[in-house]
């Protein structure tokens, strides 16, 4: 799959997120959109983002559309992990998020000097995405389950 790539800017950690989510980030970056903004946090570590366990109800009550968590990752398969909440949205949290890795992949392009990643999503159904920045898209495989299959009619 193709899709644009998506820079969060820097801001400061709002306390509401903190707690909602029981970290400290590392790094807090925002992303504004007409429907809500979009939250990208870096913790120390992987083992943090498996053991997170947000408030979902005081996540709902921040201003956040969406929470990305990501950290780099211990394991040598993976260059970072993700988990990817949306409870303000009605998802509590996703399984495996393709549109997350449109930030994803620019963040950590950046940070680690490479324009190839590998990123695990690390729900409880997990996932694994091979990432490609490339100019202003971000190019995503992996293998995929079918949930829902549609036909538009024009």
């Amino acid at each position: 799959m193709v899709f644009p790539s998506r820079k969060v800017e820097q801001v400061d950690t709002d306390p509401k997120l903190s707690k909602a989510l029981g970290i400290n980030p590392k790094y807090t970056g925002k992303y504004v959109t007409k429907t809500g903004n979009l939250y990208l946090v870096e913790v120390e570590s992987d083992q943090e983002v498996y053991e997170l366990q947000p408030n979902f109800r005081l996540l709902s009550e921040t201003d956040a559309r969406v929470m990305i968590v990501t950290s780099i990752a211990t394991a040598k398969d993976y260059d970072f992990v993700s988990r990817f909440f949306a409870p303000a949205v009605g998802i509590d949290e996703d399984p495996v998020t393709g549109s997350a890795h449109c930030y994803l992949t620019l963040f950590w392009a950046e940070k680690m000097k490479k324009n190839e990643l590998t990123g695990f999503q690390a729900s409880r159904r997990t996932g694994v995405i091979r990432c490609r920045l490339s100019q202003d898209k971000v190019l995503l495989c992996g293998k995929a389950i079918t949930v829902f299959r549609g036909e538009l009619l024009v």
